[in-house]
């Protein structure tokens, strides 16, 4: 039991249930499919599904403190993946869209149990090991990716089924459940059950940057989505390819991240804070060309450059909220940072819906040319953030 954590059998359980992080909003590629399978319900409604498991996400991040209190870390992350299973899989067998909204509602939820957790066991383990435990949070960093871009090319084949069938990829969750009931040995802890109830004692704040950053990450992750629930819509009425390619195309963006990820501390070493208007503007400029696409070719290249930019820039917000938070409150800088992520991937496909009845959009290439509009503030900010910092820098020199 010692030496458990040393065992490959334990490393791949504790690190396989960060494979489902980032897995909810994945069938978005069949949601063409979907658009003419609920009478009465507008597309709008439909891209819903792929983006209501974000709500979800924050009711699980938020009860699940309470719920490791009370039944200790492993059951929680036990029971979240069931929900996972069960919630993910059940559209599979329905055609009511109530019961598939609620479904993926619930999928969010069990995600939300255990998404904290999955992260914060790991130095539970490796603590005392600084340079194994730098190695195992590389890995669970790229995890996430690594499960979203395996259920992408999950379902370019699936889709060619049916759209019932997308769901199949929510059994990818089976064997980690296994895994982890079988390999993980969790018990509650006393000590850090009073370390919790010490952290929670403990007077936390924010401050102006972290609710800066907050909002930031707010708006950068609501007009993101477009690329989750309005690229495949694109690619089918552009007649670029089927859902099947658009599948495909999500794979290979989420494949772009997990490298640009991985060599982030390599890039922030060379260009610093010039990351920060740089990796924004890649998005822009990634969205501009989607919208400018009529072949699978420039496609390509336009998600590769917007996978890019994100996989810079979103690193780096979080780098700047550890430097911002105050030092006791990191924890709850993060935890309100992802609560308006998820809200705001949630909210995403109404608020687009709603700019483009203003505006009279009607197309998924108007909507790329929505979010191209949206990053380009977004990296004028981030210039003239970036150019005040220096310039105050200089003058107190």
């Amino acid at each position: 039991m010692k030496n458990v954590k040393d065992k490959l059998g334990f490393k791949v359980s504790l690190l396989s249930i960060s494979l489902f992080l980032m897995i909810a909003p994945q069938i978005s590629s069949a949601l063409p499919l979907m658009y003419h399978a609920f009478p009465g319900v507008s597309s709008a409604g439909v891209d819903t599904l792929a983006t209501i498991p974000n709500f979800g996400i924050v009711i699980g991040l938020l009860i699940s403190p309470f719920i490791v209190r009370f039944i200790s870390a492993k059951p929680t992350i036990i029971i979240g993946l069931l929900i996972t299973l069960v919630a993910g899989t059940f559209p599979m067998y329905s055609d009511e869209y109530v019961a598939i909204l609620t479904s993926r509602l619930l999928l969010g939820l069990g995600i939300g149990l255990f998404n904290s957790l999955a992260v914060s066991l790991i130095p539970e383990f490796y603590k005392n090991d600084e340079e194994e435990l730098a190695v195992m949070i590389g890995y669970q960093n790229v995890m996430g990716s690594v499960g979203a871009a395996l259920a992408s090319f999950l379902l370019s084949y699936l889709v060619t089924i049916s759209w019932h069938a997308a769901f199949a990829i929510y059994f990818l969750v089976l064997p980690s459940l296994i895994l982890f009931i079988l390999f993980v040995p969790l018990s509650k802890n006393k000590n850090n059950v009073a370390r919790t109830k010490k952290d929670v004692a403990e007077k936390q704040s924010i401050n102006g940057r972290v609710v800066l950053i907050s909002l930031l990450m707010f708006l950068i992750f609501m007009f993101y989505m477009p690329v989750s629930f309005a690229l495949p819509g694109f690619i089918v009425s552009e007649k670029i390819g089927t859902s099947s390619t658009a599948a495909l195309i999500a794979g290979i963006s989420t494949l772009v991240g997990i490298p640009i990820g991985a060599s982030f501390g390599f890039f922030f070493k060379k260009l610093h804070d010039k990351v920060f208007p740089l990796g924004f503007a890649l998005v822009a400029f990634g969205f501009l060309l989607i919208a400018m696409s009529h072949n699978f070719a420039l496609l390509f290249i336009a998600v590769i450059i917007l996978g890019f930019g994100f996989g810079i820039g979103v690193p780096y917000m979080y780098t700047w909220l550890d430097w911002a938070a105050p030092w006791n409150s990191i924890n709850l800088g993060t935890t309100i940072v992802l609560v308006l992520v998820n809200i705001g991937c949630f909210i995403s496909p109404t608020v687009i819906s709603a700019i483009e009845s203003v505006f009279g959009m009607s197309s998924a290439r108007d909507i790329m040319i929505l979010s191209a509009g949206a990053f380009a503030l977004i990296f004028i900010f981030a210039l003239m953030h970036y150019v005040g910092v220096h310039r105050q820098q200089k003058n107190s020199n």
